[in-house]
């Protein structure tokens, strides 16, 4: 899938959270935003989204050469686009089997039979380390923080993307676990490789198991510096707010 963000720029409760941000992503492509607290990363993910809540002043964000600024939240969705929470919610009443059933048949016109379903998201669980027995268990109540996130991932290998979101996905989870569903993900990436991808994150340990081609710095709203994996681990040295020698970030640029 290819994104293009335009000259976007975004409020949230009348405050100017984006302002010119600019981004191309082009099928096949792994991108990584890195930034402090506060600097818009988060809400650039649900911008994509479509949350009610971000209201889009002006630009656009164009999906395959058309723009879906009018579409709903559940359409983006139908697209192939997926966002992986930062911090995922719980629902009492529904178990995960349920919600992932609920979702992957409204992606189709063609329904799965429950046997082919249960089957896939068994295996997946499996491949994620998951307790299948989970699958029974309410949407996300009770489980840990790093356990959610591998709930999410199991979402996004069922619903199959075309584009996928990944919203401090290290966040909650332990180093054996990310290794885990890192793995899962390069497998998928691999098996799919029309499939995008944009890494959000402050840190680099993420991108060091699905590594990025590309790299861009988010300050104020906007990016200020783009570059390959090597602008990560320029910032991993030097901070956010340091600036760069030029002779330092000249192979980023």
């Amino acid at each position: 899938m290819d994104i293009e963000l335009k000259n976007l720029k975004v409020k949230v409760e009348d405050k100017e959270i984006l302002q010119n941000f600019n981004l191309k992503i082009h099928q096949g492509e792994i991108h990584a935003i890195m930034g402090p607290n506060g600097v818009g990363k988060s809400t650039l993910s649900k911008v994509i989204m479509g949350y009610p809540d971000y209201k889009v002043v002006s630009g656009d964000i164009i999906v395959d050469g058309k723009s879906i600024l009018n579409l709903p939240i559940n359409e983006r969705s139908k697209l192939g686009i997926f966002l992986v929470y930062q911090n995922p919610i719980a629902i009492e009443g529904v178990t995960m089997r349920e919600v992932i059933k609920s979702s992957v048949d409204s992606k189709s016109e063609e329904k799965k039979s429950l046997y082919e379903f249960v089957k896939e998201i068994v295996g997946n669980a499996k491949e994620l380390e998951m307790d299948s027995k989970n699958l029974h268990r309410d949407f996300n109540v009770g489980f840990s923080g790093g356990e959610r996130k591998k709930n999410e991932i199991l979402w996004a290998l069922m619903l199959k993307p075309k584009f996928i979101i990944l919203d401090e996905l290290d966040s909650g989870l332990d180093v054996d676990s990310l290794k885990i569903v890192s793995s899962v993900l390069n497998k998928y990436l691999e098996e799919n490789k029309e499939t995008s991808v944009l890494i959000i994150t402050h840190y680099t340990r993420i991108l060091d198991y699905i590594k990025p081609g590309f790299v861009h710095m988010v300050k104020n709203g906007e990016i200020i510096k783009s570059g390959d994996f090597s602008l990560a681990k320029l910032i991993e040295k030097f901070g956010y707010n340091q600036t760069f020698d030029i002779n330092e970030v000249e192979t980023c640029e």
